[in-house]
């Protein structure tokens, strides 16, 4: 029996296409600075991302921890959302490493309130942790794929200069947020100070995010990247992998959404209430009396999906599942809810 596997958009495997690219990259030693596949795509991200200078980085949580630490001094917190990839899914890594704890504030669906903000913000004091930086994720992975508006962002951009913070967006699915509102990619990254793009989850690359910031944070974080061992070398074949993401896969995650919306609306017809109103675009949280049970079940069918928590489920959609098999994977939970 074929699996149907909807847990994640990081489980996608390079095209063909994608692999002769791969095998023909151009590489070279990039500690060096002599990758020329590694520096074409960090001058794209660069440029995609409105800032002067990119980082490719192993991971999202790689590319999230050196951009944290250049917004957010040691022994300062960051503040962000309460359901936060940075939070949730990397390990403590912040804290174990760079000496940065987190404070956060409450958000269901993941897009945050620039008055929130505001209010959890702190100024230094002798007793107190000071803020250093406010990180901001978009889309929102455990929100269910929300988009983080520009308007809202522009005026938590706006208070962090006043404040004299840094701002770090984790863009791990920033393109997503950028095909399903028809914007360039730069309308919420250059807001921030530092802001990362995966290349890995709907891009379809194999490995790899960019991590973008001014000349010279950059070239602090090189240096950091190397000081934790994230130093390439002939990486260009990887760097390749993510130059044709950048071209061929950023327009078709148009597909995955309206996969999305297919899945929510076969889910919604037989148990009302079990999903959000609207899935803005990959993502699909789905809340369910037995988690546990309901993946069990899934996959006794063929069907993989994620355990959020006891009581919800999560289906992503990506460029390895058709639309039938987003049907058939909708169709099977849908029955085990009704």
């Amino acid at each position: 029996m074929a699996l149907i596997d909807l847990r994640s958009d990081t489980l996608t495997k390079p095209t063909d296409a994608m692999r002769e690219a791969m095998f023909r990259a151009p590489v070279g030693d990039d500690v060096y600075g002599e990758d020329p596949s590694i520096n074409e795509l960090e001058a794209r991200g660069a440029e995609l991302l409105g800032h002067e200078a990119a980082l490719f980085c192993v991971s999202g949580s790689l590319a999230n921890l050196l951009g944290v630490w250049l917004v957010a001094e040691r022994g300062s917190e960051l503040v962000c959302d309460e359901q936060a990839h940075i939070v949730r899914a990397e390990v403590g890594a912040h804290a174990a490493l760079h000496g940065i704890q987190t404070r956060t504030w409450a958000s269901p669906d993941g897009v945050a309130d620039p008055a929130v903000v505001e209010r959890i913000v702190a100024d230094r004091a002798a007793h107190l942790v000071a803020t250093g930086g406010v990180e901001l994720e978009n889309t929102h992975n455990f929100g269910g794929g929300t988009i983080q508006p520009v308007e809202s962002m522009a005026k938590i951009a706006e208070l962090c200069r006043d404040k004299g913070l840094g701002l770090h967006l984790d863009g791990a699915r920033l393109a997503n947020a950028a095909v399903a509102l028809g914007r360039p990619l730069s309308d919420w990254s250059k807001l921030a100070t530092s802001a990362s793009l995966c290349l890995s989850k709907g891009l379809g690359a194999p490995v790899g995010t960019v991590l973008a910031s001014s000349r010279t944070n950059i070239a602090r974080a090189r240096a950091e990247r190397k000081r934790l061992g994230g130093g390439w070398r002939q990486a260009g074949i990887l760097a390749a992998a993510g130059l044709y993401a950048l071209d061929h896969h950023i327009d078709r995650l148009a597909d995955d959404h309206a996969h999305a919306r297919l899945i929510a609306d076969i889910i919604r017809a037989k148990a009302p209430g079990a999903v959000a109103a609207t899935v803005p675009t990959n993502i699909v949280v789905v809340t369910v009396p037995d988690a546990a049970a309901v993946v069990a079940g899934a996959k006794e069918q063929g069907v993989l999906v994620s355990l959020l928590n006891a009581t919800t489920v999560r289906l992503v959609t990506h460029l390895d599942v058709t639309e039938a098999q987003c049907r058939e994977g909708a169709e099977v939970v849908a029955e085990l809810l009704a």
